[in-house]
């Protein structure tokens, strides 16, 4: 280890200083580097193993490395998805004293996936809608907080399954700015509008390349961010007026912020001195409301639509078991022991990387259902579970973080054909299925 190289993290791993810093990331030797799907980024990025844990590392300058691991930590306390960073590594040298680029090294987000590497041969105009949507509530939740991000992509962006939808993770902080004040109309105008370019640009790469479902609209794609952040940010923020002796619909502004999967912290009412009217809005609005429920009742941390599809089993066991008027504590404590954990248990060991176990769950609830409809019966939860693991889950290829082998090729299973062993360094050589 050079004599002048510098590391700041908040937590030191010994790990970090049995890595290669002497060498330009480019050259690492592929002992050191882990073979995963990457986005499309500016400056050269690898993954490598850290202490058995996957970490991303990415080299730019100094200033650039210590900002961004800076705005990490700030978005990381106002619980906003992002990536969690690791370290910044200063001073390194090659071996003739040569200055090496600053790296700064992050923590691989466990069963996540750049958008290209959601689908096989051609993006579906539904899955880039999912997509797309996913980065409106991203940009909302920044916007909330105060995050101006300067660069919306989805190559900066990472994605990880939601019961049905995706949830979308920032990597990318480094042209990002914090406003303790809160952003402008015209900022986050002009943010929108960098997501919307971004995005028309990314989609018509792939239709250029042949990735793109015939008949598909780039830029309509594009465009579905603006309406979509619109509706959101409106649901979130507009000021409602109504009749004073209408304070329900205080309560059903409540129920809709909830649906959406946000919390209020706090509320703004106001009468009129005649008392006929009143408004409301909203002040602080929280991100998270079912997680932070299933979070208090059972312990487990999910995303927001896996912790809605729990949540609702939740209330279907206490309804079947005759359980409502009971605490819900205990019924969920309950639930978790019978219903949740005998279902993960019951995954072979060889398949827990293939999905998280909220997503196996809320997978295996989705499968009993349509088997119960084609076969017009009940179908016992044993039975859909083995039926899931033969005819589903056996079949998906693993998005844990797996450490790939130390060769130039990784093996990738494949639906319906033979394991197939492309370059590993090259996502574009990597025929991955369509799992969405």
């Amino acid at each position: 280890m050079p004599d002048a190289l510098s590391i700041t993290a908040s937590a030191i791993d010994p790990g970090l200083l049995a890595l290669p810093w002497s060498t330009t990331l480019a050259d690492w030797p592929k002992r050191d580097i882990v073979y995963l799907p990457k986005g499309i980024s500016r400056h050269l990025v690898r993954f490598a193993n850290l202490s058995g844990h996957v970490v991303a590392i990415k080299e730019t300058t100094e200033e650039m490395a210590r900002r961004e691991y800076e705005m990490l930590g700030n978005l990381h306390r106002l619980a906003v998805p992002c990536v969690e960073r690791v370290a910044v590594i200063a001073g390194r040298t090659d071996a003739t004293g040569e200055p090496l680029p600053a790296a700064l090294v992050t923590a691989h987000l466990r069963f996540s996936l750049p958008y290209r590497a959601l689908f096989t041969q051609v993006l579906r105009p539904d899955t880039a809608t999912r997509l797309v949507d996913a980065l409106a509530v991203l940009l909302v939740r920044l916007h909330n907080v105060g995050f101006f991000w300067g660069d919306v992509s989805l190559s900066n962006t990472l994605f990880r399954r939601d019961a049905g939808a995706f949830a979308a993770y920032l990597v990318d902080a480094e042209t990002g700015e914090l406003h303790e004040t809160g952003l402008t109309a015209g900022q986050r105008a002009y943010d929108l509008e960098i997501a919307r370019t971004n995005i028309a640009g990314e989609i018509m790469d792939l239709e250029a390349g042949g990735r793109l479902e015939r008949g598909v609209d780039a830029v309509e794609i594009a465009d579905g961010i603006m309406s979509a952040y619109h509706s959101l940010w409106a649901a979130l923020t507009d000021q409602e007026t109504f009749a004073a002796n209408e304070a329900w619909r205080i309560t059903e502004r409540v129920q809709r912020l909830n649906d959406l999967g946000f919390d209020i912290g706090e509320m703004s009412i106001q009468a009129t001195p005649d008392g006929t009217r009143v408004s409301i809005q909203p002040k602080v609005v929280d991100a998270g409301h079912h997680q932070r429920r299933l979070i208090r009742l059972t312990g487990l941390d999910v995303e927001e639509n896996q912790a809605r599809r729990l949540l609702n089993d939740l209330d279907e066991y206490r309804a079947r078991a005759g359980r409502r008027g009971e605490d819900e504590e205990m019924v969920a404590h309950e639930w978790l022991s019978r219903v949740f954990e005998p279902i993960v248990r019951a995954i072979p060991f060889d398949l827990r990387a293939k999905l998280e176990p909220a997503e196996v769950f809320h997978q295996m609830l989705e499968h009993r259902w349509y088997m119960s409809q084609a076969q017009g019966r009940s179908v016992p939860l044993a039975e859909a579970l083995t039926s899931y693991i033969d005819e589903v889950l056996r079949h998906r290829r693993d998005e844990a973080t797996i450490m790939g082998p130390p060769t130039e090729t990784v093996t990738i299973p494949v639906v319906g054909a033979d394991q197939l062993e492309a370059d590993a360094d090259d996502e574009e050589a990597i025929d991955w299925r369509d799992l969405v």
